[in-house]
């Protein structure tokens, strides 16, 4: 339970991490109102006690505090202003943009609804739908003190806030983030191709795959991907739609900072092109399916 009062909060975005973010504020009690673009992933939440809505600017009408999830910086600008959401939360009202969006987009959101008489903060998260679940995400927090202090009661639930400063701060914390990521996103990339490489010239994946524990080649990727790559299951615990979202946005940063990535740009083509391929509800690991299909492998 809370140690304030229970606050009223509207969650928008239900996807893998904001379902288990909500269902966490209202086993926390709050008074929860959420929002999906697509209603049937949030309908789970009534039986947590929260309210489902059919648009975003009805979850918010009465809300004390506002959490977008949302997929990115051009989603959450449409949510707010182009579908009403900003028009219709309360003066002195917060939102808290906990999705990974860009520092220049957290900056210009944090102006145009301050202008509306409305408090933000950008505080991405890390730790994944299993920090979700135990409200154990690491929360990287920008934005003004006070708002930071009134977030508090929000923050306790779903993991541990840390204030990095102003607006934007928060994003820019994530550059270790987007950093993760790119590895993530690359090595997922090469464990794929290795496999892929052994099985065309008649080698047994799963066996290849235990010859290279222990050694330089190594690593979780291998360990935890590459089985699922062997074993054909890419049920989604992060979407491939995920992963080029966060090569995009690594490289956006990168322009901004007049930093060079090749091989970032190289895997988010390919990212992209098993989206495009129909890819990209798989776990990113379905990566692996965009190469074997190159490949003519199954």
């Amino acid at each position: 339970m809370t140690a304030s009062p229970p606050l009223q909060i509207a969650v928008l975005g239900i996807g893998m991490m904001g379902l288990p973010m909500a269902r966490r504020l209202c086993e926390a009690g709050h008074h929860v109102h959420a929002w999906n673009r697509t209603r049937a992933k949030a309908e789970p939440l009534t039986a947590a006690g929260a309210h489902v809505h059919d648009q975003p600017a009805d979850a918010v009408r009465e809300a004390d505090i506002v959490i977008g999830m949302l997929e990115n910086g051009p989603v959450v600008g449409d949510v707010l202003f182009a579908q009403g959401a900003a028009q219709a939360m309360r003066k002195a009202s917060l939102f808290i943009d906990m999705a990974s969006i860009q520092p220049r987009e957290a900056r210009d959101h944090a102006a145009r609804l301050g202008e509306m008489g409305i408090a933000h903060l950008d505080a991405p998260v890390s730790g994944g739908t299993v920090g979700a679940e135990a409200g154990a995400l690491a929360i990287m927090v920008g934005g003004r003190p006070a708002d930071y202090q009134r977030a508090l009661p929000v923050f306790a639930a779903l993991g541990r806030p840390t204030h990095v400063g102003p607006h934007g701060a928060g994003q820019l914390a994530k550059l270790a983030k987007l950093a993760n990521q790119m590895i993530v996103g690359i090595t997922i990339g090469a464990v794929a191709e290795a496999l892929l490489f052994a099985a065309k010239g008649g080698a047994d994946m799963a066996k290849v795959r235990e010859a290279m524990a222990g050694g330089f080649a190594d690593s979780r990727i291998l360990q935890l991907h590459g089985q699922r790559m062997v074993e054909r299951d890419f049920a989604p615990r992060g979407r491939m739609t995920v992963q080029l979202k966060d090569m995009r946005n690594a490289l956006a940063t990168a322009q901004e900072i007049g930093f060079d990535a090749p091989v970032t740009t190289l895997f988010e083509t390919l990212y992209a092109q098993g989206v495009e391929h129909g890819l990209g509800e798989l776990d990113h690991s379905g990566l692996f399916v965009e190469l074997a299909s190159r490949n003519a492998l199954q």
